[in-house]
């Protein structure tokens, strides 16, 4: 199953809006068949592993990060495929949270007369899939929100200055980061202060992947429709999506449209602009696994400060930028300390000078 585990992240950057999966079919003590999903609309991980292993998957055992599907969507359901393949037992890493699933792989396979024994590491394939694990349980999709920062806090100086507070490694480093998302987010202001793309900037061998790149959505938070058409954004490949208050106003409406945008209208919320429990189930519906939010101190501190991010991504430079720089995050002061807002460090990686750590919520 550790073997599984790792042939599925060899789809980390391909899958969405898929689970990253893997299959290694085992008889007799000898692995005969292995396989990982590669891209939405291909081979499931299964089907892979069985044609690898041809008439010797017949009494083998398949093990599979996650349960065998049942159900017909772009690719014909596994479950079945492994029973008339022969198979005699299934272990999976875990239960399949999609409602479509949610056992019925497991079922199809008893039925059979598949011996099945499921769910024997459920922490590490989560782990793998946090994205489609949060869209299938929680209607929304993992949030990251990525700072970079010098070591008091600050993302820019005064003036609006930051290109740049870090290293080439830790910028490079970025684009891996963005590569796994399904998306990523800014606010209108970002995007039109720093010329902002958006995209990933690899190529499909500095990826280690076969074929094109995957390019995130582009979301823009655009209260008042102001993302002109001839903006840098629309220079990368891609779509843009564009969430705004009322998407037949703003001067730029015909024009974005022509530009091949995605207009959608979002309710507002008091204190935060657009609603982001809105935007975040939306994009759910659009089967969007994984937001990487990458945004100025008001918008990235909202959605900290309203609980919607699982994960934050700080490159920090061995800088100091002085107490009238600008704060990475824009936040409310805690009535007392006790009720500051406390993150765990979950991984602490050296680039260059810089550090990256990556923290979730203490809770």
């Amino acid at each position: 199953m550790a073997y599984g585990l790792r042939l599925a992240e060899r789809g980390r950057y391909t899958t969405s809006p898929n689970p990253r999966v893997g299959c290694v079919l085992v008889r007799d003590g000898e692995i005969v068949g292995e396989g990982f999903h590669a891209r939405a609309g291909g081979p499931h991980a299964e089907v892979h592993a069985l044609r690898a292993a041809g008439e010797r998957a017949r009494g083998a055992t398949a093990y599979v990060t996650l349960e065998p599907c049942s159900h017909v969507g772009r690719t014909p359901a596994c479950a079945p495929q492994l029973v008339e393949a022969g198979v005699a037992r299934v272990v999976t890493a875990m239960n399949d949270p999609n409602p479509q699933v949610a056992g019925r792989g497991h079922a199809i396979l008893r039925e059979a007369g598949v011996e099945v024994t499921e769910a024997i590491a459920p922490a590490a394939a989560r782990a793998l899939n946090p994205g489609f694990v949060s869209r299938m349980e929680r209607g929304r999709p993992w949030v990251t929100v990525k700072l970079a920062q010098s070591l008091d806090g600050r993302s820019a100086l005064a003036s609006g200055e930051s290109q740049w507070i870090t290293g080439e490694a830790a910028r490079r480093d970025v684009q891996f980061l963005r590569a796994r998302q399904c998306a990523v987010l800014s606010g209108i202001d970002t995007v039109l202060t720093d010329s902002a793309r958006l995209n990933v900037r690899l190529s499909a061998d500095e990826l280690g992947i076969a074929g094109e790149v995957r390019q995130p959505a582009r979301v823009v938070l655009d209260s008042g429709l102001r993302l002109p058409p001839f903006a840098a954004i629309f220079d990368a490949p891609g779509a843009v999506w564009i969430y705004t208050r009322d998407a037949n106003e703003g001067v730029h409406h015909e024009a974005l449209l022509k530009r091949e945008a995605t207009l959608i209208e979002a309710p507002t919320a008091p204190g935060l602009g657009l609603d982001l429990d809105f935007i975040l189930s939306d994009l759910a519906r659009r089967e969007i696994n994984e937001v990487l939010v990458e945004a100025g101190a008001k918008l990235a501190g909202a959605f900290v400060a309203a609980g919607l991010c699982d994960e934050l991504v700080v490159y920090q430079a061995p800088v100091l930028l002085g107490h009238q720089a600008r704060p990475a995050l824009a936040l409310p002061e805690p009535s007392a300390l006790v009720d500051a807002s406390r993150w765990t460090l979950v991984d602490e990686t050296r680039l260059g000078e810089d550090l990256r750590l990556t923290l979730r919520p203490a809770r």
